[in-house]
């Protein structure tokens, strides 16, 4: 799933990735707003990985969604 693909369903994925990462709130996911960036930054911050691990996480989520 590309970008622009996770931007425009993100209203659908945000249930998901709350599933997924449940330290995300809801605050965090409305600010990310799709940006795939954004959301392994956040990722990241609350998880404490390092940012190829979270990078790796957001890959296997957007393909399996």
């Amino acid at each position: 799933m590309n970008s622009d693909k996770i931007k425009g369903q993100w209203k659908q994925l945000k249930g998901k990735a709350q599933q997924q990462w449940g330290k995300l709130t809801n605050d965090d996911l409305d600010v990310i707003e799709g940006n795939r960036e954004e959301l392994v930054g956040k990722i990241q911050e609350r998880y404490g990985i390092a940012r190829d691990k979270a990078e790796q996480q957001v890959e296997e989520f957007t393909k399996n969604n």
